[in-house]
């Protein structure tokens, strides 16, 4: 049952003197000061002279076996601790890396997996695997002997493209564990229904799509040290990791260590949008040397081998199948889905393409039936894993690519198609198909108001203009629904010290996303104090309380749900003391932040005063504990669902192909805003993300499965001069319910709604030449070719 909350956050709770730091307002980000100034602590900011340096030689060949490994040179080498290959772990009687609770075949059977080993065991099967590690006193000793390892690899045929991986007789990548490389076929939603619900539609959009493979590239790359504590022999493993609560639970399966044995922390992380949220080869390696070594060891992936090694994200062809009836409403809509998952099943490898993806599936829309199936398969490529938005994107884009198609089809404007079909307020909360509730939103509203900023209205002008540049300007829209996911509770503890400054502990962990100064502004309001007077302690399983890292949009939700209740029972606690000191009954004792009052009177002592007191036995009630610090654990109540409209605007030389973005709008609905200044920032990062993976981004293999596009020369990531400046406004008149806070997500909204409004803006600049689709990266070389008609088009209406 959802809980109906009141507000613990009105705007009057903040003193005058601190509202500049009060919930709402646009305070620069605490931990920025450190950022700039180059005080950051990342991985290889750790070291020291007993440090070992580890390095990984990876498979040059994407499918072959292993005939022979010789490490004789490479162990006599100047510095070399030790050499490890598969036997190693092998010997050890050691399978393959755990997986995060997953999902079952349509069938009710279990997915097929296969067991991914710290190193290669007999055979690689893509480029980039982990075949030898070694492990030398410096990072150029491990290096040099790298060279030396010798390595006979016995190719045989592989397969990069999911379907054809399917076809029969295709090479099989696991022949003893997956028949013909289909890992699992999964389905959601009433089939039967939905193919009914089209047969009598009036008209049926079908669409086939692609979502395109693409690199996180983080900024920092992947990297962790293991340290041991020559006392208790425990190990510490710490680096640019997402969820050390995850690692530990992963790597203490994998070992069978109690969790006393191994302690996982993140520092600083230079960025991560899921692709370090997955327990990889080379942690599980690290931890196993550091161990085995009963040293301390540090690694640090370079660029290139980030390239082949990092999970990559996305790589989905699916067939959508939209059916409308005369008036344009929405009646059924039907996905097929093939997935790439790469060469083994990653941490969350079965996960995004499947349970993500049908949260949202359906978006805003009213759309009474709806169904989805997935068939993965195991290719010659890097396993992929969750990717900024994590299933999320890739619903929306399927869905807002065919809703433009469709208004072609039908001759209804794509504005007005969508306000035909979008969930009225009246109608919430709403059950879509897929069983999911909808709490709260006024859609309609959003995108109203997202057209009118964006000036649609005087598009034609510029459209009109755009061509005496020989030029042809389109305009896309797209609206989308997010859904706030991952571990569903998260817990806070705060602790204040005499003089009245604070820790906060968090389970969440931030590697960019500016907790340390949202959580500490939900406090400090609270507390009348300002910001800066509270430490921030996140991401160690010894020194804050358990949580799920972040992932799915979920930290403010339930972490900073957490810091408020923790805030709350320390207000409580000092309600108790304040009542001793004024000598009054507790129930005749008021608080605003910063002051306890007795009701109707001007007696009051100051929180900072009850602070003190706390730590004095002799000024507290009988039985008070000393201290004031308390814990408090949020468990979600119900899913919330971000929303909002994206609109893009592009003007492509029809010379060149070259599509340029021209404006950008977005309208979002986050429920209550903390920070508005970082949820802009959130906002902005994910659209760039979009802007990317719809214009520049993409992962090219050959038929040989070495990956074309490996470096920075080859794959394009966007850049200031690709980019618009993003208007973002935020619409906060629709709260949820879901939590005390009142918000609903941000930190992969940007990257969900921009995709597929890109997508639109190209090809309504392209519809006079005939184009209804083109795959992503919408390339300039893409583009010309459509406009000299050599594009393959691919949508049927």
């Amino acid at each position: 049952m959802l809980t109906k909350h009141r507000s613990l956050l009105s705007d009057t709770e903040v003193p005058c003197a601190l509202a500049k730091f009060g919930i709402g307002q646009p305070m620069p980000r605490l931990e920025d000061r450190r950022f700039i100034t180059g005080t950051g602590q990342y991985v290889d900011d750790f070291g020291g002279p007993n440090i070992l340096h580890a390095v990984f030689l990876r498979s040059v060949h994407a499918h072959a076996e292993i005939r022979s490994i010789d490490t004789s040179a490479a162990r006599a080498a100047r510095g070399v601790v030790a050499v490890f290959t598969g036997a190693d772990w092998q010997g050890e009687g050691f399978s393959g890396l755990p997986l995060r609770p997953s999902i079952n075949q349509a069938d009710g059977s279990p997915i097929a997996t296969a067991p991914r080993p710290g190193l290669a065991i007999g055979r690689v099967r893509h480029v980039g695997e982990c075949v030898a590690m070694i492990v030398a006193e410096t990072a150029r000793q491990a290096e040099d002997a790298l060279e030396l390892i010798r390595v006979e690899y016995a190719p045989v045929d592989c397969i990069v493209d999911a379907r054809h991986a399917l076809d029969h007789g295709a090479p099989t990548i696991w022949p003893n564990n997956v028949s013909g490389n289909l890992a699992f076929t999964w389905r959601v939603g009433d089939a039967e229904k939905t193919s009914r619900a089209l047969a009598g539609a009036a008209h049926v959009v079908t669409l086939d799509l692609v979502n395109n493979r693409i690199v996180p590239n983080s900024m920092e790359t992947r990297g962790v040290t293991v340290r041991r504590d020559s006392e208790s022999g425990n190990l510490t493993l710490s680096g640019s990791i997402q969820n050390p609560f995850g690692f530990q639970g992963l790597l203490c399966e994998l070992f069978g260590w109690p969790k006393e044995k191994l302690r996982c922390k993140a520092d600083d992380v230079g960025g991560g949008f899921g692709c370090k949220n997955q327990l990889q080869p080379e942690h599980a390696m690290m931890v196993f040397a550091g161990e085995k070594l009963q040293r301390s060891i540090k690694w640090i992936n370079d660029r290139s081998e980030s390239f082949v090694s990092d999970a990559h994200a996305r790589d989905l062809v699916s067939t959508v199948r939209l059916g409308l009836d005369s008036s344009g409403r929405f009646v059924a809509l039907a996905v097929d889905t093939i997935a790439n998952l790469g060469a083994y099943m990653s941490t969350n490898g079965a996960l995004i393409p499947t349970l993500p993806t049908a949260a949202v599936l359906g978006g805003a829309y009213t759309i009474p039936n709806i169904s989805m199936e997935v068939r993965a398969a195991f290719t010659n490529t890097v396993p992929v894993d969750a990717y900024r938005g994590a299933g999320r994107p890739e619903a929306t884009y399927l869905l807002e690519r065919t809703i433009d198609v469709a208004a072609r089809v039908t001759g209804i404007s794509p504005i007005k198609l969508r306000r035909i079909n979008l969930i009225k307020p009246s109608q919430l909360p709403y059950s879509t198909a897929l069983a999911r509730k909808i709490d709260v939103g006024d859609f309609t509203t959003v995108m109203e108001r997202a057209t009118e900023l964006a000036d649609i209205s005087g598009f034609a002008k510029r459209a009109k203009a755009a061509r005496k540049r020989n030029a042809s300007r389109g305009i896309g829209v797209a609206f989308y629904l997010e859904a706030t996911l991952g571990p569903p509770s998260d817990a806070a503890r705060i602790e204040f010290a005499q003089d009245g400054r604070a820790v906060l502990s968090v389970g969440t962990q931030s590697n960019g996303q500016g907790h340390e100064t949202t959580f500490s502004q939900i406090a400090a309001a609270q507390f009348g104090i300002a910001p800066d007077q509270i430490a921030f302690r996140q991401a160690d399983t010894d020194a804050t309380p358990e949580g799920g890292g972040h992932g799915g949009s979920r930290s403010l939700q339930l972490g900073g749900t957490a810091v408020l209740l923790a805030a709350r029972a320390i207000i409580e606690k000092g309600k108790r003391i304040a009542s001793n000191l004024l000598e009054a009954d507790e129930h005749d004792v008021d608080y605003k932040p910063g002051e306890y009052r007795i009701a109707g009177t001007d007696r009051n002592v100051s929180f900072l005063d009850v602070v003190k007191a706390s730590f004095d036995p002799a000024r507290l009630p009988l039985g008070e504990k000393p201290g004031l610090d308390e814990s408090a654990r949020y468990e979600r109540e119900d899913f919330n669902y971000p929303n909002g409209c994206h609109v893009c605007e592009v003007e492509i030389d029809l010379a060149t192909g070259v599509a340029r973005i021209a404006n950008y709008t977005v309208v979002d609905d986050f429920g209550r805003i903390i920070n508005p200044l970082i949820v802009r920032g959130q906002v902005i990062g994910g659209v760039v993300q979009g802007i990317g993976q719809a214009l520049l981004e993409n992962t090219s293999y050959d038929a040989s499965g070495q990956l074309r596009t490996a470096s920075f020369m080859d794959y394009c990531l966007p850049r200031a001069d690709n980019l618009p400046p993003v208007n973002v406004t935020l619409y906060e008149d629709a709260p949820t319910q879901t939590n005390p806070l009142g918000a609903k997500g941000c930190g992969e909204a940007g990257a969900t709604g921009s995709p597929p409004a890109v997508v639109n803006a190209v090809v309504d600049a392209l519809k006079e030449f005939n184009v209804d689709h083109l795959d992503m990266p919408l390339t300039p070389v893409k583009i010309w070719q459509a406009l000299q008609g050599k594009a393959t088009q691919q949508n049927t209406a």
